[in-house]
């Protein structure tokens, strides 16, 4: 019995070895590569490919289509210095930025807090809030260049409650029509800063709400002191997406004013399809895109640098 036992658990033994490929030792792949291959393919292939070769053209004079680019170094980044226009869409995006955060963090805020003090209907009104996010700006572009030209809606509605000495070509002087492109801004993503702030808030531990309301607080206490405080995280991720969306900005200006009149609704978007497409100056609008893409990095790192300070304190 113990004579024919042996061969059998040597046998078995020798089972794994065979299941190798015969102990051979080959390259293995990553047990992951191929799930992570597209994503790969697709972010090197397509996004750092197109990140480069950017870069090269920002470096030529070149209208796109003749076959003998000029080769011109810097010469591109060293014309922004010297180009108003730029930092004209410069100070738009900045001034964009800060008033249309400010307003949508506000106005956000408060629809959220109202529905979450169990108001009847709260549902159709988070419809309402939501539904400007879900238009696409194509769609409601023609709505508000009739609703702000000098015989439109809102000129009518001033000069029917007596106050037609307000009324004015909204979007055609330079004075109002970057704060109309800014009001339409607010109007479309309010939405967005609505919903996460009112889910960032439903992960208030309410034992925390209920003993502050004991405890005699306010509501304006309690707002202050304690849900802000919990709602840092949101805010810092609503002012990342705001100001990469506002370095982004093209097709609301775009749509409605052109980037016009005379340049006071041009953003940086509007103007690097300014130059690249119309003007088929392809070499400068390509050095635009890379510093939009450099300050929209950098404004990133700040916000997001910014926010792990604040946390750590």
């Amino acid at each position: 019995m113990t004579g024919t036992s042996t061969p059998t658990l040597h046998r078995a033994a020798s089972v794994p070895d065979s299941a190798d490929g015969g102990g051979r030792r080959g390259p293995r792949r990553p047990p992951g590569l191929p799930w992570i291959l597209p994503a790969l393919v697709l972010s090197v292939g397509l996004i750092y490919y197109g990140i480069g070769y950017t870069g090269y053209i920002s470096t030529l004079d070149w209208d796109g289509i003749s076959p003998g680019p000029e080769h011109v170094g810097a010469h591109n980044y060293t014309r922004m210095l010297h180009d108003p226009v730029f930092w004209a869409a410069v100070r738009h995006t900045a001034l964009f930025f800060v008033l249309t955060f400010v307003v949508q963090t506000l106005v956000g805020l408060t629809f959220a807090v109202l529905m979450h003090s169990r108001i009847r209907l709260a549902a159709i009104y988070k419809v309402i809030v939501f539904v400007p996010v879900v238009l696409a700006p194509a769609i409601m572009a023609p709505v508000f260049r009739h609703m702000f030209a000098p015989d439109g809606e809102l000129n009518a509605v001033l000069r029917h409650i007596g106050l037609g000495d307000l009324a004015q070509p909204w979007i055609g002087q330079t004075s109002t029509a970057l704060p109309v492109i800014m009001f339409i801004t607010i109007w479309e993503w309010t939405g967005v800063t609505f919903v996460l702030y009112y889910a960032a808030m439903t992960q208030i531990d309410p034992s925390v709400l209920e003993a502050a309301r004991i405890d005699g607080a306010s509501n304006l206490r309690t707002l202050h002191s304690i849900i802000w405080p919990e709602l840092r995280g949101t805010t810092v991720a609503l002012a990342m997406l705001g100001a990469i969306g506002a370095l982004k900005t093209f097709d609301v200006p775009y749509l409605v004013t052109i980037g016009g009149p005379n340049y006071a609704t041009e953003f940086l978007g509007t103007y690097i399809y300014r130059q690249t497409i119309p003007l088929s100056h392809v070499g400068y609008g390509a050095a635009l895109s890379i510093v939009l893409l450099v300050v929209a990095l950098l404004m990133a790192l700040a916000l997001q640098f910014a926010g792990r300070e604040r946390e750590g304190r």
